[in-house]
């Protein structure tokens, strides 16, 4: 008999939480993590509205700042602002949200070893999770989401200004394939660019750039640092036998957003609700996991990529769909858990995402041409 039903690799949010939900209903539990916690990522620090209803419990002690406004812009020029019902995102730094969900798995039973690595293939575990980010060697070291490329962001911290307090402030288009940030927290804002892979030379001067048009000091940057963003392509295979990748590791970051807390804690619940099968008796492997990530997730990640390519091709239009009131209800809708995707939406609210649509659908047609004419 295996020493763990499962172990986990990664405590990341996406580890952290799968190990919660797996020890909570009564499994042998390891979780493990190269790392000392509390230990900071590079990363924006919003949780959503939807990522925070999707665990089973609160993250109340570690919010900075509550957002309930969007302030977006177009490449320095055209702005507008809209002010939602309720919360869009909860504000936390990962050094204090990541240490807090690993204690909260240690709560529930799980055995937890921080500062020390392990292969995945070697594990004394009926099943493995990878849950070791973009940069871990668990999906490798699986055979697992080898379909994955990536985007670039820089990000740093400056002083704390008042104004951007209750505020997620966008900058579209500055970086193609992406979008520059200012996020409040405690004590300071964090300000990042992020977009294409070859757009990395470019980060730094246009995250200078970003600090200038929006009256933050460039030079008074701590904490700057660059990360890579893991995105998944269709068809790519996260599980396999009683093996699975998840959050990070399985590249399930939104596309066009950048986020993957969402995607992080999705994934570890649908893991943990086939993992539990699998001990149960009722099912013989994972694949159930990559199943539920086809009809949970890939929708979402479609929408992401078709926004991309339409903000890519066509901004100016895009944006002018995207001010809309109607538009922001649906972005309102998304990212408070209300709608499950962008093309459930409803009446004039679907008549604007199809709009969206119909110019990434535009800018796929556009991009086939300039290849084939390029060949």
């Amino acid at each position: 008999m295996a020493t763990y039903d499962v172990a986990i690799i990664g405590a990341g949010p996406a580890g952290s939480t799968a190990a919660y939900r797996l020890a909570a209903a009564g499994a042998r539990v390891l979780l493990l993590d190269k790392a000392t916690f509390p230990r900071d990522k590079p990363c924006g620090g919003g949780v959503t509205g939807r990522a925070a209803r999707l665990l089973p419990f609160s993250i109340e002690p570690v919010v900075e700042d509550v957002v309930d406004r969007l302030e977006c812009g177009l490449r320095y020029r055209h702005r507008f602002t809209r002010r939602a019902r309720a919360p869009l995102a909860y504000m936390t730094q990962r050094r204090r949200l990541d240490h807090f969900l690993l204690q909260r798995a240690a709560e529930a039973g799980a055995e937890v070893r921080v500062g020390e690595t392990a292969d995945s293939r070697e594990l004394d575990a009926r099943i493995v999770i990878g849950a070791d980010g973009c940069n871990g060697s668990s999906a490798k070291q699986l055979g697992l989401a080898e379909g994955v490329v990536h985007g670039v962001a820089l990000e740093a911290n400056y002083p704390y200004e008042p104004r951007y307090a209750g505020a997620m402030v966008l900058e579209i288009a500055v970086i193609r394939g992406g979008y520059g940030w200012v996020f409040p927290k405690l004590d300071h804002v964090n300000v990042g660019v992020g977009g294409n892979a070859e757009e990395g030379p470019r980060l730094r001067r246009e995250l200078r750039r970003m600090c200038e048009a929006y009256g933050i000091d460039p030079d008074a940057a701590e904490d700057t640092r660059g990360y890579r963003l893991p995105l998944r392509l269709p068809g790519t295979q996260l599980a396999r036998g009683r093996t699975a990748v998840i959050g990070d590791a399985a590249g399930l970051v939104d596309p066009f957003s950048g986020d993957g807390m969402y995607e992080a804690f999705l994934s570890a619940q649908l893991v943990a609700e086939a993992a539990l099968a699998v001990l149960a008796g009722r099912e013989r492997d994972l694949s159930a996991y990559q199943a539920a990530v086809e009809r949970r997730i890939a929708p979402l990640t479609r929408a992401g990529w078709g926004a991309k390519r339409a903000f890519e091709r066509f901004p100016r239009a895009t944006y002018a769909l995207a001010r809309l009131p109607v538009t922001f209800r649906v972005l309102e809708k998304l990212l408070q858990g209300e709608l499950p995707q962008p093309g459930a939406a409803r009446g004039v609210e679907h008549a604007a995402i199809r709009a969206i649509y119909a110019l990434s659908r535009a800018a796929a047609v556009s991009r086939s041409c300039r290849s084939a004419a390029s060949s």
